[in-house]
């Protein structure tokens, strides 16, 4: 065979195996389990990520209150997500070198457009200073490296 066709069988099989892969929507969770980034069948609402939690310091603390009073309607308890309504943020798509702690701030002021998920566009999220998103991200990255998420 030439090196040409031998080529297209190789670029061939690549991009099959990138389809099963984008098809499936299938991601390694935080806990290294099988995670998707598709809602699952599950009821809505309920958390789609077991999330480990931990003993908080004082900047993690607070930032759990502004992230349960701001965030926790759509991202769930611990940023574990809810079904159909918001994914989890401790997953692996969020680790810091995917989504750096400067996407969360954005995300708050601004809203982002659904780019992993399919849960929608987020709107900016009211009444949060950049201290607030600031002790939430330091909350959400405790929460991610007790989770296996560096």
């Amino acid at each position: 065979m030439n090196k040409t066709i031998l080529a297209a069988i190789a670029l061939s099989a690549l991009l099959v195996a990138g389809y099963w892969g984008m098809k499936s929507g299938q991601e390694r969770g935080p806990d290294m389990q099988t995670a998707t980034t598709r809602p699952s069948t599950a009821p809505e609402g309920v958390p789609m990520v077991e999330v480990k939690t931990i003993e908080l310091s004082g900047k993690e603390a607070l930032g759990e209150t502004a992230f349960t009073a701001k965030c926790a309607s759509c991202h769930g308890e611990n940023a574990a997500g809810r079904n159909g309504m918001g994914p989890p943020l401790v997953h692996k798509i969020y680790e810091p070198s995917h989504h750096g702690d400067h996407a969360f701030l954005l995300a708050a002021q601004n809203g982002v457009r659904a780019h992993h998920w399919p849960f929608g566009d987020m709107a900016p999220v009211e009444g949060l200073t950049q201290s607030d998103v600031a002790n939430i991200v330091a909350y959400v990255r405790a929460l991610q490296r007790a989770n296996g998420i560096q």
